[in-house]
């Protein structure tokens, strides 16, 4: 069985976590030389930070889904719609891609975001050893998907500009959709917080 391999850690080096510089441990607290960020060796409070904005998410991503996004009026006539409504409305008038893309966008990727988060820090509360590199993967592809999380507030957005330039109908943004642009900011900010580091260092503890 081949030894362990070095971390940075044990090096006695730290990694600048905006543009991954590899540099000696500083004696005191100090900034990247090259990027200038501030330098830790792990995120300070980033697990508390996450679970804080998680669970501040999660509480507003029932009124996101539950109130109404768009509110459409046309001839005297007004229609709410929360985004599943939306896509229903979308699928039964044939738009099923247009459907498929919010479907996916604004309830599918912010709920696999939040899931996949709340087993990242459970697993790093627990000190688990499964899959360290399986569950960087999931973190990078939270990262990855969150920022594509806004389509549907850009679709709503294009909605209003839009319809607005007719006589005949209107489109207003209704109060769901403050609420779901607030749910992809706090995961953003979540994923974050978060410092992947804490998934390997139960790995070094158990190689010492």
């Amino acid at each position: 069985m081949s030894p362990a391999p070095l971390t940075a850690r044990e090096a006695n080096l730290i990694g600048c976590r905006l543009c991954h510089l590899l540099i000696p441990m500083p004696k005191e607290p100090g900034h990247c030389p090259r990027c200038g960020a501030r330098l830790h060796q792990r995120q300070p409070n980033s697990i508390a930070r996450s679970w804080a904005l998680l669970i501040a998410a999660m509480i507003l991503y029932l009124p996101a889904n539950l109130l109404p996004i768009t509110i459409s009026s046309s001839l005297g006539t007004s229609q709410s719609d929360t985004i599943l409504s939306g896509v229903l409305y979308l699928l039964n008038s044939g738009s099923w891609a247009i459907a498929l893309v919010i479907f996916v966008a604004s309830l599918f990727v912010p709920l696999m975001k939040m899931v996949i988060l709340v087993f990242l820090l459970v697993s790093v509360h627990r000190r688990s050893r499964w899959r360290p590199k399986d569950r960087t993967r999931l973190y990078r592809l939270t990262e990855l998907v969150g920022r594509w999380s806004m389509v549907d507030i850009y679709v709503v957005t294009i909605m209003v500009a839009l319809v607005r330039l007719g006589a005949l109908a209107n489109v207003d943004a209704g109060p769901g959709a403050a609420y779901f642009a607030a749910v992809v900011i706090l995961t953003m900010f979540a994923a974050e917080s978060f410092d992947p580091r804490l998934i390997w260092d139960r790995m070094e503890d158990c190689d010492e």
